[in-house]
């Protein structure tokens, strides 16, 4: 596998594992300086584990595709 067929701007999956990582950092972002209640906190961590787990999915199928064009 190379690391370079994770640059594909042209891919809409590209895309997607920018937009997963992104709302990660925030939710953690979030998490560590909003005071929020516990239960709050519970479901802002696992939408943000969440997100770098499809992150992670996107990340892998850009990896296992060939880049377009």
């Amino acid at each position: 596998m190379k690391w370079r067929r994770l640059w594909q701007p042209r891919s809409g999956m590209f895309w997607l594992m920018i937009v997963f990582n992104v709302l990660s950092s925030l939710c953690a972002w979030a998490l560590r300086t909003l005071p929020l209640t516990d239960g709050a906190k519970l479901v802002l961590a696992l939408v943000a584990l969440m997100n770098v787990g499809f992150g992670l999915l996107a990340a892998w199928q850009l990896l296992r595709s060939e880049p377009p064009g």
